[in-house]
C-alpha cells in the first residue's frame, strides 16, 4: 500500500513463461484536505516479451478525502509490430530494435526516479538486461 498524493507509475517486462501478478494500492487520506485540492493518478503498465508469458495487474485507489482528483489504469500488450517492422526496414537488426522499443517502454518509469543515483543505477541494469543491444 502506497500513501502518496504524487503521480505514480509502475512497468514491467515479461519473457518466455513468466508471470506476474501486481496489485498496487494508493490512499488519499482525509488529512489532505486541509491542503489545496490533491490528485493522485496510480498507472500500470506490463509489456509481454514472450507468447507464453502472462500479466495480471490490478491497481487499487482508496479515497478518504473528499476535494481529490484521482486515476487509475492498466494496460498490458506486446511490442509495437509496424515500430519493429519500420526500425527493421531501416537496416537495425531485430535484437537492436526490440531492445530500443523495450527501453522507450521502461523510459517513463526510469524519469520518474527522483534520485539521481538510484535513476542511474536503474538505467545501467536496464541496458544490462537488454544484453548491450542498444
Amino acid at each position: 500500500v502506497i500513501d502518496s498524493n504524487l503521480d505514480s507509475a509502475q512497468t514491467a517486462q515479461l519473457l518466455e513463461k513468466a508471470r506476474l501478478a501486481f496489485e498496487r494500492e494508493v490512499r488519499q487520506d482525509r488529512r489532505l484536505q486541509q491542503k489545496a485540492r490533491q490528485s493522485a493518478e496510480r498507472s500500470l503498465r506490463g509489456l509481454l516479451l514472450d507468447r507464453t508469458a502472462t500479466v495480471n495487474l490490478k491497481p487499487e485507489l482508496e479515497i478518504f478525502a473528499d476535494d481529490v482528483k484521482c486515476a487509475h489504469g492498466a494496460t498490458v500488450g506486446e511490442l509495437d509490430k509496424m515500430a519493429l517492422f519500420y526500425l527493421e526496414s531501416r537496416g537495425i537488426p531485430e535484437a537492436r530494435a526490440t531492445a530500443m522499443l523495450t527501453r522507450a517502454f521502461v523510459a517513463d518509469a526510469l524519469a520518474r526516479i527522483g534520485e539521481d543515483a538510484v535513476r542511474d543505477a536503474f538505467e545501467a541494469d536496464a541496458d544490462k538486461w537488454l544484453g548491450g543491444s542498444l
